[in-house]
């Protein structure tokens, strides 16, 4: 292949929508080691006042367990009363919106990005995610860029959202479907 053509290829992302300069990135890198993803350290509250002093936006009552990975707080929008569990990983290149009352269970993925498999340059595309006030995404689950998981919809342990979820809906599988109402009560 010629070098003109190498040179064609369109991965721009990478160089300045990462949001942060270089030394910010590389301090939120050692911070992210030996505070987020380092499973020593339980300290819930210590971890939400380093995502706010790294550019985060949270609310109240925030939870993340040990083994988290985060890989851009300037880039994470968390509403109040939200759990974020054991090894979960929030690859966040472009804008990751919890709402309220979310949870992400264990070893759950939160993705943005994603590769174009017909460009000879698996050109980067990011995009978006958006989990709305009630949802709860399963363990093991993985959120595709660019899904918006409607009010209370939800992801069971092990599934692949694709495509946006509606409200109050149950979904499994890879890729997830629909499987049936989800009903919360009050007892």
């Amino acid at each position: 292949m010629s070098q003109t053509r190498l040179n064609t290829y369109n991965n721009d992302w990478y160089k300045g929508a990462i949001g942060a300069g270089k030394l910010k990135q590389v301090l939120w890198y050692f911070t992210n080691v030996l505070f987020f993803i380092n499973p020593f350290n339980p300290f819930s509250g210590l971890k939400c006042l380093l995502l706010k002093w790294f550019g985060a936006q949270l609310g109240e009552g925030v939870v993340i367990k040990p083994g988290v990975n985060i890989k851009y707080p300037w880039k994470l929008v968390i509403g109040d009363y939200c759990w974020i569990g054991e090894s979960v990983w929030i690859d966040n290149l472009d804008t990751i919106t919890l709402g309220n009352h979310v949870c992400i269970s264990q070893g759950a993925l939160l993705l943005t990005g994603n590769h174009n498999y017909k460009k000879p340059g698996f050109d980067l595309i990011v995009r978006k995610v958006l989990l709305e006030d009630g949802v709860w995404i399963g363990a093991k689950a993985v959120v595709c860029p660019g899904v918006t998981a409607c009010s209370h919809s939800m992801l069971n342990v092990g599934s692949v959202a694709t495509r946006n979820m509606e409200r109050y809906t149950i979904y499994s599988g890879n890729p997830a479907t629909a499987q049936k109402q989800r009903i919360i009560t009050d007892s």
